[in-house]
C-alpha cells in the first residue's frame, strides 16, 4: 500500500508548496482588485445606459463570461505580447517586449475574467439601494459621482460582500492555471515535485488541502467582515450560511 499511495509524502511535502503560497495570493489580491475596479465601471456603465458603451460592456462581459479562463490566460501571454511587436513595427517604437514577467499576463488574464463576473455582482448589488435615496441625495445637490461615494456603495457593498467573496475564492483557485503564463505559484510547484518524486498523486492530495484550508480561512473572514459592516436590522437577522443550509 505504501508503494500505491505514501500518506506521509502527502504532509511533508506541504512546506515545499507553502513557500509558494505568497505568490498565490499575490497573484490572488492583485487580480481581484482589477476585478471589482473595472467591474465597478462596467455596472456603472450598464446601470447609466452610458450610449455605445453599454454595448460593449454588454458584448465584454458576454465575451469573458463565455470562454474559458485557460484560454483566456493563453491569449493573455502569447496575444499581448504579439500585439507590441506589431505596435513596435509600425511606429518603430522599441518596447521590450520580452521583459515582461509573465506574472503581469496572468494578472491581466484573471483580472479581466473576474471583472465580468464582479460587474454583476456590483450590479445587482447598486440596483438595491433604494432609489429615493437617490433622489434625496440629487435633491441635495448631489451628483451621481458624490451619491455613488456616500449613499450607494456603502450600502450595496454589503449586498455585494458574499458575492465578491465568492469570486476571490473563485480566483485564487484559478491561480493553479498562472503555471500556463510561465508562473511558478503553488501549482506549478506541485508540477515540478511531482516531476522529481512521479508522486503526482501525492502531490495534488497536498495542493487539495492547502487550497482547502485556504477557503475555510477566507470563509470565516468573510463571515466576520459581513457581521461588522452589517446594519443593525441585517445582524439582528443574521443567519449563518451553515445553519441556512442545515
Amino acid at each position: 500500500m505504501a508503494n500505491l499511495f505514501d500518506f506521509k509524502l502527502v504532509f511533508t511535502q506541504i512546506p515545499d508548496l507553502l513557500r509558494y503560497l505568497p505568490v498565490t495570493l499575490e497573484l490572488s489580491v492583485i487580480s481581484m482588485l482589477i476585478g471589482i475596479i473595472l467591474g465597478l465601471i462596467l455596472a456603472i456603465i450598464k446601470i447609466r445606459q452610458v450610449p455605445v458603451l453599454k454595448h460593449i460592456a454588454t458584448f465584454f462581459i458576454s465575451l469573458i463570461r463565455g470562454t474559458p479562463i485557460l484560454v483566456q490566460l493563453y491569449i493573455a501571454y502569447f496575444g499581448i505580447p504579439m500585439f507590441f511587436k506589431w505596435f513596435n513595427a509600425k511606429n518603430g517604437t522599441d518596447f521590450k517586449v520580452a521583459e515582461v514577467s509573465g506574472f503581469v499576463y496572468a494578472v491581466i488574464a484573471l483580472g479581466i475574467n473576474q471583472s465580468a463576473y464582479n460587474a454583476e455582482f456590483i450590479r445587482a448589488a447598486l440596483l438595491s439601494v433604494g432609489e429615493g435615496q437617490i433622489e434625496a441625495a440629487s435633491a441635495l445637490g448631489m451628483t451621481y459621482l458624490q451619491a455613488l461615494r456616500r449613499i450607494i456603495l456603502p450600502e450595496a457593498i454589503t449586498v455585494a460582500l458574499p458575492s465578491l467573496g465568492n469570486s476571490f475564492i473563485s480566483v485564487i483557485k484559478g491561480t493553479s492555471l498562472a503555471f500556463t503564463c510561465a508562473v511558478v505559484e503553488m501549482t506549478a510547484q506541485g508540477k515540478i515535485l511531482g516531476g522529481r518524486t512521479y508522486r503526482y498523486f501525492e502531490v495534488y492530495v497536498s495542493l487539495a488541502i492547502i487550497y482547502w484550508v485556504i477557503t475555510i480561512i477566507i470563509e470565516q473572514l468573510l463571515k466576520a467582515a459581513e457581521k461588522k459592516i452589517a446594519i443593525p436590522d441585517q445582524v439582528a437577522n443574521y443567519i449563518p450560511e451553515d445553519e441556512v443550509k442545515a
